[in-house]
């Protein structure tokens, strides 16, 4: 058995992965990363990626470019142009991430479930002063990014985005390990709030849909195109940023910088596309919920 592989199964024990994955100071490690993984020097790029090839699975055959300035750069890689098709039906929202899908289905009025036996609500997840009666009964799906995936989000539909509020918070790990054995823990990791309103024809147009970017561990800021600041750990900047800021279907609308979450938070009447099932490997703009009112 070659070392890679003995590491990655000494990883898959669940006891040991959460104690080396959240028990280690947290914040300090992911501002620690965070500030060596903006270092621009060829050495240093070259050795951190090849670290991170061999822990991981990455693949760069899709990347705009091929080399890297830092290591910060190959996470916020771009891809080669067409690398990705976007679902064009008028009744889809299209997965806005490279991504596996997690928790998902019905919201219980307004809880949601990240995990089995693990609740949270939707005042826990957009704080008690939203009005949340545009996800009241929807639909939800926590879309997972690993570490090597492309990191960067897309509009699922062509909207509008209204409003963006900032919660700082922790850097839990946010993979399945963690997810059941910590409540609430989308709830205090730190986070971004996208109110976002559809422009489509019909019933369709108008209905509210929120994005939750969740940062992680390694992955404590949220870049958006269309905000002049950098959303992390340090931001002492207004919570809530109206904002009014139009986007197609498929268009960039920012990055993490590592990896992480996103959920999506649908009204009543949109339900997960057939053949989709929890653990699936999505792509961004594949097709992830219909509208079928």
């Amino acid at each position: 058995m070659t070392l890679r592989k003995q590491l990655h199964k000494l990883l898959a024990n669940e006891d040991l992965n959460f104690l080396l994955t959240n028990r280690l100071p947290r914040r300090w490690l992911t501002q620690w990363i965070g500030r060596l993984s903006k270092i621009e020097h060829p050495l240093l790029a070259r050795a951190s990626i090849a670290v991170w090839k061999f822990f991981s699975d990455l693949d760069l055959s899709e990347a705009k470019h091929q080399h890297f300035k830092s290591m910060h750069h190959c996470f916020t890689r771009e891809l080669k142009e067409g690398a990705r098709s976007i679902d064009a039906g008028a009744d889809v929202l299209s997965s806005p991430v490279d991504a596996i899908l997690g928790a998902h289905g019905s919201i219980a009025g307004t809880q949601v479930f990240q995990a089995k036996g693990f609740p949270y609500t939707l005042e826990d997840m957009l704080g008690p002063e939203e009005n949340l009666d545009a996800w009241r009964n929807g639909s939800f799906a926590t879309l997972r990014l690993t570490s090597s995936m492309y990191h960067r989000f897309h509009a699922p539909y062509a909207c509008t985005v209204d409003k963006v509020r900032y919660f700082s918070g922790d850097t839990w790990n946010v993979n399945p390990i963690a997810l059941k054995r910590v409540e609430k823990l989308f709830c205090k990791n730190e986070r971004a709030f996208l109110s976002t309103r559809l422009i489509g024809s019909g019933s369709i147009h108008g209905q509210h849909i929120a994005l939750v970017p969740v940062a992680a561990i390694l992955v404590a800021s949220i870049r958006l195109h269309f905000l002049d600041v950098l959303l992390h750990m340090g931001y002492q900047g207004a919570k809530t940023i109206a904002c009014n800021a139009q986007f197609a279907k498929g268009q960039e609308m920012g990055w993490f910088q590592h990896g992480s979450t996103v959920i999506v938070l649908a009204p009543a009447g949109f339900v997960l596309c057939d053949g989709l099932a929890q653990g699936a490997q999505l792509r961004m703009g594949q097709a992830l919920l219909r509208w079928r009112a």
